[in-house]
């Protein structure tokens, strides 16, 4: 058997991975274009409005609204379902914050379903016992760019009549069962910060068929005001301010050009790298279901057999970094603003503001699959960038560990 790097013997790759180059000709070519208009505002320029109708038509959807990132495409669409104070909406343990800090800025209260431990993706099963009298919304997180069962999700919201949120941030131009995922559910929210399948450095939309919640995405996006809808300068409730910029509109537009064949590379290298740690002892990769395509916004796969951790420093030092664990702990744990209900002062608000009719606890007892997950899971970024010969590479040094640790 080949010694380990870590051990002093030879690395399966001395060369660096090429990194990701994300931007082109194109969207130089665009980029002076919004320069030369001298308006880089995007609510009285070009791009913006073209970047959003495109992107509209892309997905099939007959609206869609922009706005400065993933987190504020979330902010948008649970400022559109407007609960009231102290009602619930459920989200996903293994997640950004955006998935989260959104609910807590409109009073709401975050409550997290449970996960499948493999793909660390919410269930319907998990999301029907957490589901209340108080609650009003689900933002369903599809991870990795691997799709949720979003059908069974979406049949769920509408037999309890909850509004359905997608999170796509990490799953963009994904097909679950032929459709794009985003185009289920009532809303749909992206993420164009710069590690995105497509990318304007940050950004966000939220998508949707419904015209009355446009409406109110696109007032929610600019303090409640925008001069179709309202009068001059009358503003029509508390909201914050989102507004995309010409630059991020003329990126955006060449950006979605080419996402679907970033996605299908994508594709197409997940399931390479799947194939080559298939039989790699103590590691369990995470391969596509029929129904629905992985874009693999980052490749995981779980450690089973091995110290989680000792292996991906093993596998790192073979120069094929890796990482252990993810968010290592549910994103509740993940700072004070639930566990220590640290939130607006020190009010507590929603929580502790006369608006709930329970106590609240977050702690990994409420989420055990997504802590059984967590603990095996490693993650390799990969991209479309890479040629077959790099996957093969990731997969040796895998396997190598794999056999040797």
């Amino acid at each position: 058997m080949a010694k380990l790097a870590i051990d002093g013997g030879p690395k399966v790759r001395t060369r660096p991975f090429p990194q990701r180059a994300p931007f082109g000709e194109r969207e130089e070519e665009l980029l002076v274009d919004a320069v030369r208009s001298q308006n880089l505002f995007g609510k009285s320029g070009r791009f913006v409005k073209e970047f959003e109708r495109a992107f509209a038509d892309f997905y099939g959807v007959g609206f869609a609204q922009s706005s400065t990132g993933g987190s504020a495409a979330i902010h948008l669409a649970v400022g559109a379902v407007n609960p009231e104070p102290g009602e619930e909406i459920i989200t996903a343990p293994v997640t950004d914050p955006g998935s989260v800090m959104p609910i807590l800025q409109q009073n709401a209260v975050p409550v997290f379903a449970d996960v499948d431990p493999r793909t660390l993706n919410m269930t319907p099963e998990s999301i029907e016992t957490v589901i209340t009298d108080r609650t009003r919304a689900i933002i369903l997180v599809h991870l990795f760019g691997r799709p949720c069962d979003v059908e069974a999700v979406a049949d769920l919201a509408d037999r309890y009549r909850l509004i359905l949120i997608e999170d796509c941030s990490q799953a963009h131009a994904t097909r679950f069962k032929g459709r794009y995922v985003g185009t289920f559910g009532h809303m749909g929210c992206f993420s164009l910060q710069q590690s995105k399948h497509m990318t304007t450095g940050d950004g966000g939309m939220t998508v949707t068929n419904c015209e009355e919640t446009y409406v109110r995405l696109k007032l929610f996006s600019d303090k409640g005001w925008d001069y179709q809808y309202m009068g001059e300068r009358d503003h029509g409730f508390l909201a914050p301010t989102y507004r995309m910029t010409e630059m991020q509109g003329a990126v955006g537009l060449a950006q979605l050009e080419k996402v679907r064949a970033v996605v299908e590379r994508r594709i197409h290298l997940g399931r390479l790298l799947c194939e080559l740690i298939a039989a790699a002892p103590g590691v369990e990769p995470v391969p596509g279901e029929p129904d629905r395509e992985v874009s693999w916004w980052n490749f995981i796969f779980h450690v089973t057999g091995h110290d989680p951790g000792r292996f991906c420093k093993a596998v790192s030092a073979e120069g094929v970094p890796i990482g252990a664990h993810y968010i290592g702990d549910p994103i509740f744990m993940r700072g004070k603003y639930l566990t220590d209900k640290i939130t607006y002062g020190k009010s507590g608000c929603p929580f502790t503001c006369g608006v709930t009719n329970r106590e609240y606890h977050y702690g990994p007892e409420t989420t055990p699959q997504a802590v059984a997950g967590l603990g095996t899971v490693a993650v390799r970024g990969i991209h479309e960038h890479m040629d077959e010969s790099d996957i093969q590479d990731i997969g040796t040094a895998i396997n190598k560990v794999a056999a040797n640790l």
